[in-house]
């Protein structure tokens, strides 16, 4: 279906009357009819090589109530499995559809200021400090038609803020659960990490919609102040009726670090922007993803690293393995502005192709505005090496195993990364299924 706004079937009433719903502050329903108002004039996102004027943008349900939980053991065992049982206390937000079904943030986080919860209590309760961070430094409502839409159907999402000085050990988790299968999830995740302060964030996304057509658009914004430090971690598995838009940004201040661990594995069509703003001195921003596309998908991701401090450093991995007539755009971008000295920008994306059908397209952008800096970059694209294979099965090992054990080690730089054993489990049982 061609996208055209009018297809919409939410007004400027509709959007005010959810606004009142959710009891948010005026700024909030303001912002909202702002964005609607200008949606129809914005441009959709543009993704290098890949047409995106037909897919399902605006074809869902939008307000979707999911059933609450009082102990995390009544949930089913696919979404527990997300969740390390061994620990008694679990910093999560747990959304099912448009629902908070489950909310804990320990005690001792709370005696220390630490935020964490869904993103309309965080209006309520944290008006002021939300307003400041919401679609301000990272993503614009105006941007293009699909985050007009966002900020003005915004439905689900969390804000995560970590005060000045602040170390949090444990890693704060949130999972986004589309039940319903035409549940459309419009969320929008807000970190803010205050100056010195340290915090490691993992969500997920589930659905189960495997020829109902819906939609995710995906806005989160991570705000690291000087000498802060977040890790992000996520695992993104829409199912083949889902049509999914994410776009990720970071900003890192003075000496500030914003690492990024993505495992994209999406069934169905799939555009995804990730961008890290190094604003600071010494600021430092390092993304690593990792796909699999197999069926008839397509998707589109671009990783972009900005430099302005001096002395900054960014850095992407991507890694893809494409199956069946499954085709991937993979654009890696490092940007160093004029005066941002001394920094060094790297980038290497490498895809793997296991059918003749398949395609993945790796290019690897520099684009340098300064005389003094280091910047590199790699790209390869290719089937599984038959060296690697004869080796293995020289020691006895199947051709079925071996090509396993391959795709394996080829996806690990990411999947190793991510911080809760749970998660980084499931993400392996995810490729091991899309492969397979």
């Amino acid at each position: 279906m061609t996208v055209e706004i009018q297809q919409l079937p939410y007004d400027k009433e509709y959007v005010s009357q959810y606004s009142n719903k959710r009891n948010e502050p005026k700024w909030m329903g303001d912002l909202r009819l702002q964005a609607l108002e200008q949606a129809d004039s914005l441009p959709m996102p543009k993704p290098d090589k890949t047409k995106i004027d037909k897919w399902n943008f605006s074809r869902f349900t939008h307000d979707v109530a999911g059933e609450t939980i009082t102990a995390l053991d009544e949930l089913p065992t696919s979404i527990k499995s997300f969740l390390d049982e061994e620990k008694e206390a679990q910093n999560l937000v747990l959304q099912r559809n448009h629902t908070v079904a489950f909310a804990s943030l320990s005690q001792t986080l709370q005696d220390q200021g630490v935020i964490f919860t869904d993103i309309f209590t965080a209006m309520s309760e944290h008006s002021e400090l939300v307003q400041k961070y919401f679609m301000t430094d990272g993503v614009a409502p105006t941007e293009n038609r699909l985050t007009a839409l966002h900020a003005a159907l915004m439905n689900g999402g969390i804000f995560l803020y970590v005060p000045k000085n602040v170390q949090i050990e444990e890693p704060i988790q949130s999972i986004f659960w589309q039940e319903d299968l035409e549940a459309g999830l419009m969320n929008h995740v807000l970190v803010v990490a205050e100056e010195g302060s340290s915090v490691t964030y993992v969500e997920n996304y589930i659905s189960h919609n495997q020829t109902e057509a819906s939609v995710a658009n995906i806005v989160t914004e991570v705000i690291a102040k000087d000498g802060a430090n977040v890790s992000f971690g996520a695992v993104d598995n829409f199912a083949p009726g889902t049509t999914t838009y994410l776009n990720r940004r970071g900003v890192a201040y003075r000496d500030a670090k914003i690492e990024w661990a993505l495992g994209q594995m999406n069934d169905g069509n799939t555009v995804s922007e990730n961008i890290t703003y190094l604003m600071g001195d010494n600021a430092y921003g390092d993304t690593k993803s990792v796909t699999v596309g197999r069926g008839e998908q397509k998707q589109n991701f671009t990783s972009n690293i900005i430099h302005y401090g001096k002395n900054s450093e960014g850095y992407i991995l991507q890694h893809g393995v494409m199956k069946d007539k499954a085709s991937s755009i993979f654009n890696g971008v490092g940007k160093i502005h004029n005066g941002a000295t001394k920094s060094n920008a790297e980038q290497e994306s490498r895809v793997l192709m296991l059918s003749s059908d398949a395609r993945g397209d790796a290019n690897p952008i520099l684009l340098i505005e300064e005389d003094d800096v280091t910047a590199g970059h790699a790209a390869s694209v290719g089937r599984v090496d038959p060296l690697q294979l004869f080796y293995l099965m020289s020691r006895g090992i199947s051709k079925h195993e071996a090509e396993r054990l391959v795709i394996h080690g080829f996806l690990a730089p990411v999947v190793k990364q991510l911080p809760i054993e749970a998660v980084k489990n499931q993400l392996k049982a995810v490729i091991e299924r899309k492969v397979y």
